[in-house]
């Protein structure tokens, strides 16, 4: 069997209810989160670690307001409330999260002039985060992915994971989206056609162990 891991992807308290960009039940994920963890001998997780002051932060924008757009050198950029911010109880994981068996934690988005949704790339797809050359070093074929948020950091890592040529797979049970104006749906129809696999949790406990 090809070895592989459980990328836990960004499953954190600002993006759970009561966070500053929650989730719609992102925190519903954790107990089954919590199960995956168990099944796999390699679970790596993301963290969202930005600088106040971010340049994704609709704060730092004259006249915007979340969720509005705005071009960056990168090309377009979806404009956020400030949230997980460095040190801060929201970019701090939820306290019923199990990370005692996480090896790695990748954080991403701490370079203040450049948001990353992937866990691989930063938004210009060009700079790297590190985990493509950590799962090669560990052998590593086959990623199985859960978090937060479906549609934005979940879907990016699967398309970036798929680029890199790793076998890949979305937990559908394990992650939550924002969807907004159909962006949910998208980001299923663009991970299967980009070749990954959506698959429940009781398979991929399964597979795992």
């Amino acid at each position: 069997m090809p070895q592989q891991a459980l990328l836990i992807v960004d499953l954190q308290n600002d993006f759970c209810p009561g966070g500053a960009l929650a989730v719609p039940e992102g925190d519903h994920v954790v107990p089954r989160v919590n199960r995956l963890a168990e099944a796999f001998d390699c679970v790596l997780q993301t963290q969202d670690w930005h600088p106040p002051g971010h340049h994704s932060f609709a704060s730092q924008h004259a006249g915007k307001e979340p969720m509005e757009t705005v071009q960056m050198d990168y090309g377009e950029q979806v404009l956020w409330p400030d949230h997980c911010v460095q040190g801060s109880e929201g970019a701090r994981f939820p306290p019923d999260l199990d990370t005692r068996s996480v090896e790695a934690i990748f954080r991403k988005g701490f370079r203040p002039e450049i948001d990353s949704y992937s866990a691989f790339y930063e938004n210009d797809h060009q700079t790297p985060t590190g985990l493509a050359g950590y799962l090669r070093a560990r052998s590593i074929e086959r990623l199985y992915l859960c978090g937060l948020a479906t549609d934005f950091c979940v879907k990016w890592s699967a398309l970036d994971a798929r680029a890199e040529g790793f076998e890949t797979f979305v937990v559908k049970g394990a992650t939550r989206g924002i969807d907004v104006e159909g962006s949910l749906e998208e980001a299923w129809r663009e991970m299967k056609n980009a070749g990954a696999h959506v698959v429940s949790a009781e398979t991929a406990e399964e597979t795992a162990t």
